[in-house]
């Protein structure tokens, strides 16, 4: 891996990218302050609309806005061809693995990837063993994160297959930049992103169990307004035009989902859930959940509603097993990989190991079951505390 690409410039030979040259010129000529005046539009317009995540744990404040860059980075036609084919061989391939380690576990006959990483995961569900999604969809919503180091060097980070966030935040910043520099979209063919939201809601009608009719009754379910992504839960409520709901907001009768209305209890057919599966139901996984509805799991077990992502997606999304990604493609595929894995070290393997505790104030090391950015050490922007903190529990638990 090589140190962070420079999108306008690529190699650094100073010339810029043919697909930011319409870009370069207008910068050149934009008056000097533009940049940081619309940056303070821009911080403006997201204090007043609320446009915020919490950080949990973080002393200074317990909400941030959204990332925003006035500079836009520009991904050409052609590189965004190669990413979409990767992506969707990539999510099909996830797909494919998530049935089959609930159903024939061929690829752990096949020796592809060790039985103890699935059996023994903590996302892994014994209850969805020989079950079978509406229409085999397990993930319907996926975040692959992606990383570029050259001109074609695409690398993805990780999977996010259990339910991923942030997607509004794109949709936001879409808009905003819009709303700043129309004249520069005037200028580039872009491809719009505000589709989204039509084509999420096309999938989960798509996903709806049989019986729901021509019109089924979709819901997005949330933790409630203290959830760090509730923004996005409420923005993409209102966007696909359907209720959010909390778990008091939804009982079950005899196996069928309703929803609490002011003219009396409608049926549910799909819920885009935004809790995690320990929280879903109380009365199958963790007893003292408040955030999920009772029962839930007896109407899904009955094929009475989908629940998109399906319940134990989080095994694809480990990151012990995302180091067998590759394998897992061409297993399911025929196909090798298009984007490649980040070199990654398996410290359950001692060679391994003991090359990661070498190396550790140079690497990004992450707990295998880990996500949002906790359990993981930075190595090159760690104290010496830490990082030899964390050598203790690399150590201990490798």
């Amino acid at each position: 891996m090589t140190r962070a690409f420079d999108e306008m410039n690529g190699g650094g030979s100073g010339a810029i990218r043919d697909s930011y040259k319409t870009l370069a010129a207008w910068l050149e000529n934009a008056p000097a302050d533009l940049l940081q005046a619309r940056s303070r539009q821009a911080e403006l317009f997201f204090r007043r609309m609320g446009v915020t995540f919490a950080v949990y744990g973080d002393e200074e404040s317990n909400e941030r806005l959204i990332p925003f860059d006035v500079v836009p980075r520009i991904i050409g036609a052609d590189e965004w061809s190669g990413l979409e084919k990767g992506l969707k061989q990539r999510v099909t391939a996830i797909n494919a693995f998530l049935k089959d380690i609930y159903g024939a576990q061929e690829c752990i006959k096949a020796g592809i990837v060790p039985a103890d990483l699935i059996l023994t995961n903590p996302h892994y569900r014994p209850e969805m063993q020989g079950r079978r999604p509406p229409g085999d969809v397990w993930c319907h919503i996926s975040g692959v994160d992606l990383v570029r180091t050259g001109e074609d060097g695409f690398y993805v980070l990780e999977d996010n297959c259990r339910t991923p966030s942030g997607v509004s935040y794109m949709l936001e910043n879409r808009e905003m930049m819009m709303r700043l520099f129309p004249d520069l979209f005037a200028e580039h063919a872009v491809r719009p992103v505000e589709i989204y939201t039509d084509m999420l809601l096309r999938s989960l009608q798509a996903s709806a169990p049989a019986g729901a009719g021509a019109d089924p009754t979709i819901v997005v379910l949330t933790p409630g307004p203290f959830n760090s992504a509730y923004y996005e839960h409420s923005f993409l409520a209102d966007k696909l035009g359907v209720e959010l709901v909390q778990g008091t907001d939804l009982f079950v009768n005899d196996d069928t989902v309703f929803m609490r209305t002011t003219e009396g209890p409608k049926r549910v057919d799909v819920i885009y859930r935004r809790i995690d599966d320990d929280f879903i139901d109380p009365l199958t996984f963790m007893p003292n959940s408040t955030v999920g509805v009772p029962g839930l799991m007896s109407a899904y077990f009955a094929g009475r509603v989908t629940l998109a992502n399906a319940i134990g997606t989080g095994v694809a999304d480990d990151k012990a097993v995302y180091t067998y990604m590759p394998e897992i493609i061409r297993f399911f595929t025929g196909e090798d990989a298009i984007l490649q894995n980040v070199p990654t070290w398996r410290c359950r393997e001692p060679d391994a190991l003991k090359e990661v505790l070498d190396k550790l104030p140079e690497l990004v090391v992450k707990e295998v079951g880990g996500s949002g950015g906790y359990g993981m050490l930075v190595g090159p922007t760690s104290t010496k505390a830490e990082i030899e903190a964390f050598r203790a529990k690399l150590i201990a638990d490798p």
